[in-house]
């Protein structure tokens, strides 16, 4: 067999392979969603400067192990895929053998019966390539490439589930160390108060009970100072833990006015309107359409594997066999040939002879040329019975979508409950907002009149703590549901598609 043909039988089934591969991946281009990379993310505390809210997100995607496991799982889903993709192409396998004979036994080059101990040696090329499977290879790639895609928007949606608590204990912080300066500037107030209630009562102008009802404001007042701080301290821990930081790591957050976080007007954050947008931005909707789509290629796969399977194969093969040639060697010798009629007179002639004689093994290299085998050929498999496996595969496959349906309905309806009442939310909370405002500024105005009429003596010290007592609270109120609107407002840009942003950079 020359060169040229026994390249041209060991590239056949490579050759097949554009063939193979022209119907399997009609989606050669990944989406921008796959294409990123999945690297994990590795995160290095850096406790100079104070922590705003991007880099308290960025740490805690970072660290978070739920984010880590499922990355992954992606990672198994791309391999899987690459698998899948692999599988298309034609497989190539090489074996040799040797071995050891002693008895009796046939001879792998010349079929004879022999008896002595010898030694063999055989190689083997194979190569397979699937011609035609009912596209269930195409389905399956393309089934495990929307797998894959769906464990990446399972990965953002942790991330953004990840980023709201943080920004929800952000928040709360930065409340907290709000209420504490308000608590300490309360403090203060009440403790100069008693300082000038002091000097007025040494003079003689105020009774002793003053002094002493103010006496007891401090301590209140320090009480909640104190609780305040322990509150601070707690959120911090909170945020901390959301963000897998250490917690004995020195933290400080960075505190922007929270008048001046930006906010959408409420107008453009009407219910259906998020809703409509949320369908398309959020990891979650992304994610069940990925899932039905994979399920859906798998239904096409599983019933294309009841098609009959279509294959090409080629093997080359040789041997060696150490055992001893024979040669026939001539000889002449006399030999009657016939008698002389009447006289019986033997007549003889010439004849020749032959001799077997052992000779030396051929080469190795010299056998394996003389035994070269080649075959190629067609495979077709046909499935009749198969206990009911391919069916049942089938009908599984078909659930599966329709369970994959139905989660998405489920969690499409769950969105549009979750918006709306995050919407009634945000109104409750600005609602609440402006009555505390109107609040603060009656209790303001009440307390400066009764410090006014306590310095002149027309006021008692009870009534003149009872209206800064008031203030105080009416301020404390005030931050609260002006940070709980901020929040309520920030779940409603974060199902539109907005991020969390506390600035407006």
């Amino acid at each position: 067999m020359s060169m040229k043909k026994l390249l041209l039988l060991l590239t056949l089934p490579v050759a097949l392979l554009p063939f193979t591969a022209h119907a399997q991946d009609t989606h050669a281009r990944d989406t921008a969603l796959a294409l990123r990379d999945t690297s994990p993310v590795q995160a290095t505390v850096h406790t100079q400067g104070n922590w705003d809210l991007k880099r308290c997100v960025d740490y805690a995607v970072a660290n978070n192990i739920s984010v880590k496991q499922a990355d992954v799982q992606a990672r198994l889903a791309k391999l899987t895929l690459d698998q899948t993709k692999l599988s298309q192409i034609p497989t190539l396998t090489f074996g040799t053998g040797l071995g050891v004979n002693s008895g009796r036994y046939q001879n792998p080059t010349t079929f004879t019966l022999v008896t002595q101990t010898t030694m063999d040696n055989s190689l083997a090329l194979q190569s397979t390539v699937t011609v035609f499977n009912g596209f269930y290879l195409q389905r399956t790639i393309q089934a495990n490439r929307y797998a894959w895609q769906a464990t990446l928007a399972n990965t953002d949606k942790l991330k953004n589930d990840i980023s709201l608590n943080v920004a929800n204990a952000y928040l709360q912080v930065l409340l907290d160390n709000q209420t504490t300066t308000a608590s300490q500037g309360q403090l203060r107030l009440s403790q100069n108060q008693l300082e000038l209630t002091r000097k007025q009562v040494k003079a003689g102008t105020l009774p002793e009970l003053n002094a002493a009802e103010l006496e007891s404001q401090v301590a209140q007042d320090s009480s909640t100072y104190i609780t305040s701080q322990g509150n601070t301290i707690q959120a911090v821990l909170t945020l901390k833990a959301y963000m897998d930081l250490d917690a004995s790591v020195p933290f400080d957050v960075d505190t922007p006015p929270v008048e001046e976080i930006p906010i959408e007007p409420l107008a453009d954050l009407q219910p259906e309107s998020v809703y409509s947008l949320a369908l398309t931005y959020q990891p979650l909707q992304k994610m069940d359409a990925l899932q039905i789509e994979s399920a859906r290629k798998t239904v096409q796969a599983t019933k294309g594997a009841m098609y009959p399977v279509v294959s090409l194969y080629g093997n080359l093969g040789s041997n060696y066999v150490n055992t001893p040639g024979q040669s026939a060697v001539p000889y002449a010798f006399l030999d009657t040939v016939g008698h002389v009629v009447g006289s019986n007179t033997p007549v003889t002639g010439l004849a020749e002879g032959y001799n077997l004689v052992n000779t030396k093994a051929p080469g190795y290299f010299t056998q394996l040329n003389q035994y070269f085998a080649q075959s190629v050929g067609v495979n077709v498999s046909i499935p009749i019975l198969n206990n009911g496996i391919l069916r049942t595969n089938y009908a599984k496959s078909r659930l599966n979508l329709r369970n994959q349906e139905l989660q998405r309905d489920q969690d499409n309806l769950t969105l549009k409950q979750n918006i709306y009442q995050a919407y009634t939310a945000a109104v409750t909370a600005l609602q609440k907002f402006e009555a505390n405002k109107i609040t603060l500024a009656a209790t303001q105005k009440s307390y400066e009149f009764a410090q006014k009429r306590y310095n002149v003596g027309m006021l008692n010290t009870i009534d003149l703590l009872t209206n800064q007592n008031n203030f105080f609270n009416a301020k404390i109120n005030l931050l609260s549901s002006q940070f709980d609107y901020v929040f309520k407002m920030k779940v409603l840009e974060f199902y539109k598609g907005l991020g969390i942003k506390l600035s407006k950079e």
